[in-house]
């Protein structure tokens, strides 16, 4: 299935091919890599992708890919990218994904096709300037301020104890010891690793740097050492993180290259409205004042104490939500003090010269005082296009007021394809069976939504090697009542306590909310003698290793399961959500998206709720069938799924095609049947 549609920017140039005498193609690359493997075998939707992206290489024409589980995809964009007169970036969805990659991946590939190419291509991982060690910021964590050194002031509502200024000592000095062995300054290298308090006070965030030209030890740069392995790499594996920061940093973090592949592309938007996403803390103001004070005045140091201090008594006043009227009073003074103070900071504080005594810190107190002064004005300015609200936890916790884009489908058209052909890529691009959406999201489709003649992107499907009809079914449970409160109502505990025993365990509970994860665990702990997991009692990796090796265990856990878990075979054969998921009403960018539709005289509920729990029931439903051999039963304890009319089978279309029920007694026994063959 391959469409065609407008997008608003301009074409461009098509990548050069990498020169080459034998002339492979990308055929040939994936036959090498697949063959490389002992019983491989290509697969015909691997092999459509890889010949749609070499299409796409010699076009120009940016094309997104769903590819599902199973697809190989990883191969089907590598081999191609091999083609091209490089380096090709490659931006994925999380670290994890990042390194799977490049430890795992990539190697293997060199081995493979190198003999194809006639020659081993290169790759190498580009991470954020914060993922390295920092020499200069090594240097003076010795001498830093109590708040960035290891004093920290505790979190609201907890106790620091003595003991652990000492262990933070120690994983320092550790660190020291580390800088002196390793080549990379990789924190991922780092084994065992630290905890975030002491890797922040031997690593630079990218604002704070001052540059290599005016560092010390600019020439020893591990950062700036991987932006030199990258710019001579034919494939650097990036992340969406850092691609989101490049665009908006005007795209001289990343190296320069014609061809970009996004994995996991379902993800991209929101990694750019994060990365556009400011905030302001009371603790932050503090901790900039404290940086500050040995370069201005004891009366600019004051004048930020009292800033921080307008902060705290405004968010203490504000109600926890998005502001819709205008900024509070109170947070209103507040912005105002603090972007006076900010600015007289930033006077004092002046040009970083080269012959400065302390252009580190200097740069460090300057850069965080410029951040907040830019976030003061942005509230102040209350534009159409952001969305404003106040963060504040149920108990203790910080407390913020935070400001992000109301939408980013124009930053990502302005900035994500121009001088590069984008190949987007993911399990799940189409919802309700169309791509538009996504595609709209992603800077794509119009804005009215109307497909173009010029061509200029196209879509493709390729399947999955799944044969879902018969490895799974969906399940419905339509006779329960609409979901109403917040947890787990009764009658749905009881479906679920039927379920799990039908199968005896083995199930992966996905839940709206930790409160109904809570209540499933406690339910069937009373109930059933199995194992119960439930997330936040141990940490995630461990729960998920134990649920993978323990067979007659359950899983429970919130959103972070939902995309997280990946545990073929049959240690998970039921996977059971308890209710579509909705964003919350108390989502701040997706009611002010919603909102903004609304007033335009659409349907918010249709445009943005309904395209954001159609994504994550995809994510959900897809933790069931890992690999060919996998059977299981999706149960969805929300009859909605079934009922609703209007967004009802638009949710089903956006699922792999499994068999589907709405019968108890079907899934119950099927359920019953996989736990009598063991």
């Amino acid at each position: 299935m391959t469409t065609a549609t407008n997008a608003p920017p301009s074409r461009p140039k098509a990548p050069k091919p990498r020169s080459r005498g034998h002339e492979p193609t990308a055929t040939d690359l994936l036959a090498a890599a697949v063959g490389a493997v002992p019983g491989g075998a290509a697969r015909p939707g691997q092999q459509e992708m890889a010949l749609a992206i070499e299409r796409s290489i010699e076009t120009g024409e940016h094309l997104l890919v769903q590819a599902g589980t199973g697809t190989g995809k990883s191969l089907a964009y590598l081999t191609p990218a091999l083609l091209v007169d490089g380096p090709v970036v490659v931006s994925t969805a999380t670290l994890a994904l990042q390194s799977q990659l490049v430890d795992h991946d990539l190697p293997r590939l060199a081995d493979a096709v190198e003999p194809v190419l006639g020659r081993r291509p290169t790759f190498a991982v580009l991470k954020g300037r914060h993922h390295y060690l920092c020499l200069a910021r090594l240097d003076s964590s010795a001498e830093d301020e109590p708040d960035d050194g290891l004093f920290d002031a505790p979190a609201p509502g907890t106790t620091k104890w003595l003991g652990e200024a000492g262990r933070l000592g120690k994983q320092v000095q550790r660190l020291r010891e580390w800088a002196m062995k390793t080549k990379t300054g990789d924190r991922d290298e780092l084994d065992p690793g630290v905890d975030d308090t002491a890797w922040r006070q031997v690593s630079m965030p990218a604002r704070e740097c001052v540059g290599a030209g005016r560092c010390p030890f600019g020439g020893e740069c591990f950062a700036e050492a991987s932006r030199a392995r990258a710019r001579e790499a034919d494939i650097v594996v990036t992340n969406h993180s850092l691609l989101a920061v490049d665009m908006l940093a005007g795209r001289h973090i990343v190296p320069p290259h014609k061809l970009l592949v996004v994995d996991e592309a379902h993800e991209l938007s929101d990694r750019v409205s994060s990365a556009a996403q400011a905030e302001l803390t009371p603790d932050m103001v503090d901790r900039a004042a404290r940086r500050a004070r040995t370069f201005i005045s004891p009366e600019a140091y004051e004048a930020l104490a009292e800033a921080g201090d307008a902060l705290t008594v405004g968010l203490a006043e504000a109600p926890a939500g998005r502001i819709t009227t205008g900024l509070p009073l109170a947070l209103s003074g507040a912005c105002t003090l603090l972007d006076a103070a900010t600015r007289t900071g930033l006077e004092a504080i002046g040009d970083i010269k080269s012959d400065d005594p302390d252009p580190v810190r200097k740069q460090q107190a300057k850069a965080v005082l410029d951040d907040m002064s830019k976030t003061a004005q942005r509230l102040l300015e209350e534009a159409a296009h952001d969305v404003a609200w106040v963060e504040k936890p149920d108990v203790g916790g910080r407390r913020a007021l935070v400001v992000a884009p109301l939408s980013v489908a124009g930053t990502l058209a302005t900035h994500l394809y121009d001088e590069r052909t984008v190949v987007a890529t993911s399990a799940t691009l189409t919802l309700g069976g169309q791509f538009e959406t996504v595609a709209k999201a992603l800077g794509l489709a119009a804005p009215d939504g109307k497909d173009g003649d010029d061509g200029d992107w196209h879509s493709l499907d390729v399947g999955s090697p799944f044969d879902y009809p018969r490895q799974g079914i969906l399940y419905v449970a339509s006779h329960l009542p609409r979901p109403a409160a917040s947890g787990l109502p009764s009658a749905a505990g009881d479906e679920l306590l039927a379920l799990v025993d039908a199968l005896g365990g083995r199930t992966l509970g996905l839940f709206s909310s930790r409160r109904a994860a809570q209540q499933a665990a406690e339910l069937l702990r009373s109930k059933v003698d199995l194992p119960v997991l439930l997330q936040g009692e141990e940490a995630l990796p461990l729960l998920v290793r134990r649920f993978r090796e323990e067979r007659a265990s359950c899983l429970f856990g919130v959103m972070s399961l939902w995309q997280g878990v990946d545990v073929p075979g049959d240690s998970c054969q039921l996977v059971v959500i308890d209710r579509l998921p909705f964003p919350r009403p108390d989502e701040p960018l997706a009611a002010a998206r919603a909102a903004a539709v609304d007033a335009k005289g659409g349907s918010g509920f249709a445009s943005v709720s309904v395209p954001i729990a159609a994504i994550r029931l995809a994510q959900g439903v897809g933790r069931l069938i890992r690999s060919t051999g996998d059977k299981g039963v999706v149960a969805v304890l929300d009859s909605r799924l079934e009922t609703a009319r209007g967004y009802g089978p638009f949710l089903r279309k956006s699922l792999p095609p499994f068999w589907y029920t709405t019968k108890r007694e079907v899934a119950l026994g099927a359920l019953k049947r996989l736990r009598d063959a063991g």
